[in-house]
């Protein structure tokens, strides 16, 4: 073994080693800033030496290539279900079909893990295959997704001839919340609960997505082991320990069953206080050769049993409503309630969804109402005790300006939200000012999250306007800047001045107003003032600007503090002036509707579309009769099919570039 190998080998070794000492035993011994050097050196090496190479590689938990699909697996030991148990009773009657077989079986009880069930694979100690669990006879191969789970060995202690484990992948609390934070920061669908998220994120086709979203493991069973032999569950379960696998490990044994009913209610108590979900607790019978006996029926193990816990109630009064805005400015109703204790923890807030939610219910000020957390996470009034009112009780009703900056507060026809239209509003103003420097709005270079949250905390901005005002001195010494930096970020802020008027409506986040409506509003009103003093009906008149697009416009424009803001750019010396009539334009695309389909070699499909628009024409994503071309790059899909079935003229990207010549 060479030098370069050898360190290869050495880096394996010892990130491995600090890897399960973070993520296994919550014990790190380095920081991560050495952990990350030792891992850039790793890839580094890999990189320069490929011969080198290993699939289990800790450099590979970062993810690979994405998938097109995911292939079928075929479990050789079914992953079968639990059988479910709902009351005291039907765990008695369990016992009794046990003893019946096994008179001196022994239990242990453990969590439910409530995440995705997945099978792992290893060979001579290395990871070879992980899958879903499926219909429990047939999963999908998620080899390169779970690889990117920290806590999953790639490599074990020893090297087992053969060695396939059963676990359940889940999210953590703090992981969870994270992740909804990030989705609403970008108004995508938020997930309902952790195990959803989980499951979502395991089936991403591009392992790089689910790297990012930090899933956690816990193994619970040994499906099937050659050239070991295990005697018990307890044993099964401290061999996987030692293997480096992250395991809940629970020794008591317990041949009472009322003994093992008491552990139920002990986890069931427990369950606030835990990091992730649990949705029940599980009984199973220790020995494994008893586990023989017992046998299995088509779709689940004799000698196991899943106790459901109930959704846990609770009778409270609501002392109040508070509306809480979020990050894209939507207002949430909020029950202030007199501090009640369920599933673990102290309650004393609970979501009331939106005002459609309280009408429904009748949910007013002062009612006696029964809460319960749903999924054991977030708190709800599921029910009101109308026959406890005295009469006294207040209806409540939205606000009609924002309770965070004053703003008007819209809802548009269809729509349960109410919105805050501020561009100025402190809950979102660090969604809003992430939008406006993005590159499909002012597009400053340099100017990301973690810079607009230093300024943010240190007072030196409150809203976009704020940046062309930053002194380069007092960014200087902020993280990831130097004195050079902050000069390019200046410089950056400079050149943004002179952008496209389009860029800086489209910056504005004005509600329905993307990058294309901007650029119509732009062409046709050539000045900001016109377009601040155009009216709804006016606006309605121009092509592919519908009424709510319209009405966006003009209610936020009539907000005060958006005028405000927008003096202050203008003082700033933002253009806010249309010149693209100082060049004869090139309008050889009019009245064309191209739709793009497929991956193009030499542009992205959003570049292809702004050559398209740039020429007067327009894109869509779906294929009609309206269509005029289909520009399709390597597999296409059914949007070629439409086309082809409509007859609707069909062009290659060489075609392309012979029309934009």
């Amino acid at each position: 073994m060479n030098e370069i190998q050898k360190r290869i080998e050495e880096l394996r070794e010892q990130l491995n080693y600090h890897n399960h000492k973070y993520y296994v035993e919550d014990a790190p011994e380095i920081s991560d800033f050495e952990f990350d050097a030792m891992l850039s050196e790793l890839e580094r090496l890999e990189n320069a030496h490929p011969e080198y190479k290993s699939a289990n590689s800790p450099s590979v938990r970062v993810g690979g290539e994405a998938v097109t699909s995911f292939a079928p697996v075929r479990h050789e030991v079914p992953m079968l279900s639990q059988q479910k148990a709902f009351s005291k009773e039907e765990i008695l009657d369990f016992d009794r079909r046990v003893k019946a077989v096994v008179p001196n079986a022994k239990y242990v009880v453990e969590q439910k893990i409530d995440g995705l069930s997945v099978s792992l694979e290893y060979v001579d100690g290395e990871f070879t295959r992980g899958s879903t669990r499926g219909d429990g006879v047939t999963g999908e191969d998620v080899t390169e997704n779970l690889r990117t789970i920290r806590s999953i060995p790639l490599t074990l202690r020893d090297k087992i001839p053969f060695l396939e484990v059963r676990g359940e992948v889940f999210m953590s609390h703090d992981s969870f919340e994270k992740i909804n934070a990030e989705l609403e920061e970008t108004e995508q669908p938020l997930f309902a609960n952790p195990r959803n998220a989980a499951a979502g994120s395991l089936r991403q086709l591009d392992p790089k997505i689910a790297a990012k979203r930090n899933l956690d493991i816990f193994v619970f069973n040994i499906q099937q082991i050659r050239g070991v032999e295990i005697k018990s569950h307890t044993e099964g379960l401290e061999f996987l320990k030692a293997q480096g696998f992250k395991t809940i490990l629970d020794k008591n044994e317990y041949a009472n069953i009322e003994d093992a009913y008491k552990r139920i209610e002990e986890i069931g108590e427990e369950r606030g206080d835990l990091y992730f979900d649990i949705d029940g607790a599980v009984v199973k019978v220790n020995d494994l050769a008893s586990r023989e006996l017992l046998g299995d029926t088509a779709k689940f193990p004799r000698w196991s049993i899943a106790y459901k816990y109930p959704a846990e109630k609770q009778t409270t009064k609501i002392r109040n409503i508070k509306v809480q805005v979020g990050r894209t400015g939507v207002l949430t109703p909020l029950a202030i309630l007199d501090t009640v204790r369920i599933a673990g923890s102290n309650v004393s807030r609970a979501t009331l969804h939106n005002l459609d939610y309280i009408r429904e219910k009748d949910i007013r000020i002062g009612d006696t109402v029964v809460i319960e957390k749903a999924g054991d996470i977030i708190p709800a009034v599921v029910e009101v005790a109308t026959d406890e009112r005295t009469g006294e009780e207040v209806e409540f009703n939205m606000p009609l300006h924002c309770p965070e900056c004053g703003a008007l507060v819209v809802r548009e026809e269809g729509e349960a939200a109410y919105r805050c239209t501020g561009i100025s509003c402190p809950a979102q103003r660090k969604r809003n000012i992430i939008h406006f420097v993005s590159r499909s709005a002012m597009d400053i270079d340099g100017l990301g999250p973690s810079i607009i949250e230093q300024m943010l905390e240190r007072g030196l901005i409150s809203d976009a306007a704020d940046l062309y005002y930053v002194n380069p001195v007092d960014i200087a010494d902020m993280d990831k800047l130097g004195e050079k930096s902050a000069q390019n970020l200046i410089n950056a802020l400079e050149k943004s001045k002179t952008n496209p008027l389009y860029r800086l409506i489209n910056a504005f986040g004005i509600r329905h107003i993307g990058e294309k409506a901007a650029k119509i509003l732009s062409a046709h009103y050539k000045t900001l003032d016109n377009l601040r003093a155009a009216t709804a009906d006016e606006l309605t008149i121009i092509p592919d600007i519908g009424e709510k697009m319209a009405l966006s416009v003009t209610e936020f424009f009539a907000e005060e503090q958006n005028k405000e803001f927008i003096k202050r750019l203008e003082d700033a010396g933002v253009r806010c002036v249309d010149d693209t009539e100082s060049t004869a334009r090139d309008n050889r695309f009019e009245g064309k509707t191209f739709v793009l389909t497929g991956t193009l070699e030499k542009y992205k499909r959003s570049e292809a579309g702004a050559i398209i628009e740039s020429y007067g024409g327009k894109t869509s994503s779906s294929v009609s009769k309206k269509t005029d071309y289909v520009l399709a790059g390597a597999e296409a899909g059914s949007k070629l099919d439409k086309a082809n079935a409509l007859g609707i003229t069909v062009i290659s990207e060489g075609e392309f570039e012979e029309m934009i010549k």
